[in-house]
């Protein structure tokens, strides 16, 4: 089941159409060292986002997009989607302050089973663990424009699933945030950034409106939405929107070819058992 998709046409600097806001696509915002490419510093993250607001940008919600979605061409000015992937607990002290102070909202998408929890899920290259946000942490900050949607209820990649455990992953995450949060989420973040059309159908029969992949060329239906992550190289005023093309060239290959390194990760869960369970 396809979701709306903006009418091909003319593209703007970012890559996508144009009336279509980029969406970033962060991870952990952390002072301590990893080895990883997903981790930017706090200092980095503040000054990109006060290059965002200097320049006039402002943030869309969920709601946001999903109009953007329907009315290519609307756009107010400069708009951006700011969404971080994973939900982890340094995120409460060093990215969503800054975000509150320059009044932006953003996108977190939670895995519910470590919600509160250490990320024993993941592989620790660095040989060190970071704990996720805890369900008092995300009730608090949601009240301040940090909404709270899906990452899946374990992390699984969900294009290695069968039908089933796919429909699990999703329903019981989606569920999982309403009851505890009291607000159902309409989005969900792909986790590996990995989603076919066979779950990108299970996807909206789960009853999501919004999916979220990784980066890559296209990718503007409702379901199917492209990202560019921000990496830990990326220490500039966040060049991918402020008139750079980031989806395009050298900007798309590095950053699809990272992206793509998670297949890594993603074996490694397998092998060591880290595999979906119910």
């Amino acid at each position: 089941m396809a979701g709306p998709q903006l009418t091909p046409g003319r593209r703007g600097a970012t890559g996508a159409p144009d009336g279509f806001p980029p969406v970033l696509c962060y991870h952990k915002i952390d002072t301590r060292f990893e080895l990883g490419f997903t981790q930017v510093d706090p200092r980095v993250f503040r000054r990109q986002v006060e290059a965002l607001a200097r320049a006039g940008y402002r943030t869309l919600g969920s709601g946001g997009l999903l109009e953007r979605l329907a009315s290519p061409g609307t756009a107010a000015g400069r708009e951006v989607v700011v969404t971080f992937d994973d939900g982890y607990a340094g995120l409460a002290r060093h990215a969503f302050p800054v975000l509150a102070d320059h009044g932006f909202r953003a996108l977190v998408f939670v895995i519910t089973d470590y919600v509160g929890r250490e990320n024993s899920w993941d592989v620790q290259y660095g040989w060190r663990r970071f704990t996720h946000l805890a369900w008092e942490d995300l009730a608090r900050w949601q009240e301040r424009g940090i909404e709270v949607h899906s990452h899946g209820a374990t992390h699984a990649r969900l294009t290695w699933l069968s039908d089933a455990q796919v429909t699990d992953e999703l329903e019981r995450s989606r569920e999982t945030i309403g009851e505890r949060l009291g607000r159902v989420p309409c989005a969900v973040s792909y986790p590996f950034g990995s989603a076919d059309a066979r779950v990108r159908s299970l996807a909206a029969r789960a009853g999501y409106r919004l999916g979220f992949a990784g980066p890559g060329p296209g990718g503007f239906e409702a379901l199917a939405l492209r990202r560019r992550p921000v990496y830990g190289w990326d220490r500039g005023a966040v060049p991918l929107v402020l008139g750079a093309s980031p989806l395009s060239g050298a900007g798309l290959a590095l950053a699809r070819f990272t992206s793509r390194c998670a297949v890594g990760t993603a074996a490694i869960q397998r092998v060591l058992g880290r595999r979906y369970r119910r």
